[in-house]
């Protein structure tokens, strides 16, 4: 029963939307909502993981702005020498990948090995990414060359089977996410450390190797995400993934994840991602309330879904 709780506010909050807007149950609309949630949706695939073990994350958001602004700047750098632009897309999304993934290197290692709360990490390298990408743009906007554009728009816009790319990756990443939280040694590690760290490091296991990985691969769903957003606007500047943590936090937990650790489920953060963009779409085809109140929303859901799992236990 522990999952049932987000699958029924979904299904309620979709017989909502349909009584409010009829336009809510197109195909149409389907597709936008889960595009626009595939990005939140792979960060909170590997948010999960860190939030399993008991750790947390601020900084996703403006990691993933300098992460697209090193990518596009790569991919102009790559244009300028010739290079095709096709290859430039591929060398640039193995960038943004591997960009992310030593972001979560950087984490990892300063929380395991420099014994830092990853509050107090993750709260730091906020500033410093968004900081770096707004001298790096001068407070403007870096944006993609149009040949390098064209090349690369196919990767948002295109769809397979009638399904936008993004929404296969998002199915990908769930998939592998689960395999390895459910599946794996690594994922029982991983439970284990958010239940008791404690008894984990007596029962043998490598308890910072593990933290430390869930920010790798968090870091690294960061960079999967980015290389999906940039075509959309095809560029990125201060503003860019502005609040994605919040909106990450916010589908783990209203997913079923314990926010102090030890248990969840990626289906149910698949699950609270696409609740919270369903929220977000039904704000934007009604006027129940603004939709400048959407990232007060998902706070309140934080904050609400928090005190009923204390008030659980």
């Amino acid at each position: 029963m522990h999952g049932v709780g987000p699958v029924v506010g979904l299904l309620a909050l979709c017989l909502a939307g349909f009584v409010l807007n009829h336009d809510f149950a197109t195909i149409d609309n389907a597709m936008n909502v889960l595009t626009r949630t595939a990005f939140i949706g792979i960060i909170a695939v590997g948010m999960c993981f860190v939030i399993i073990s008991g750790g947390i994350d601020l900084s996703v958001g403006s990691m993933a702005a300098l992460i697209a602004g090193g990518v596009i700047l790569l991919m102009n750098a790559l244009g300028a020498h010739h290079v095709a632009p096709w290859l430039a897309v591929v060398l640039g999304a193995v960038f943004a990948v591997l960009l992310g993934a030593v972001f979560g290197l950087a984490h990892g290692l300063l929380i395991t090995r420099g014994r830092i709360e990853p509050f107090i990490v993750t709260l730091g390298t906020l500033g410093i990414f968004r900081a770096t990408l707004t001298w790096l743009s001068d407070g403007g906007a870096i944006t993609l060359d149009n040949d390098l554009a064209d090349a690369y728009a196919p990767v948002y816009y295109a769809a397979v089977l009638g399904i936008p790319v993004p929404v296969w990756v998002f199915l990908v990443v769930a998939l592998l996410g689960a395999a390895i939280l459910n599946r794996t040694a690594y994922g029982r590690y991983v439970q284990a450390i958010g239940s008791n760290e404690q008894v984990a490091r007596y029962a043998a296991v490598d308890v910072d190797f593990t933290k430390m990985m869930t920010y790798v691969l968090l870091g690294a769903c960061v960079g999967v995400a980015t290389l999906l957003y940039v075509p959309r606007l095809g560029s990125a500047s201060p503003t860019t993934g502005l609040l994605w943590e919040l909106e990450a936090i916010a589908a783990v937990i209203v997913g079923g994840t314990a926010l102090k650790g030890g248990a969840g489920s990626i289906t149910g953060t698949v699950i609270g991602a696409i609740l919270l963009s369903v929220i977000s779409n039904i704000l934007n085809l009604t006027s129940i309330i603004s939709v400048y109140l959407n990232a007060a929303v998902q706070g309140g859901a934080i904050i609400v879904v928090a005190f009923m799992q204390r008030r659980k236990k």
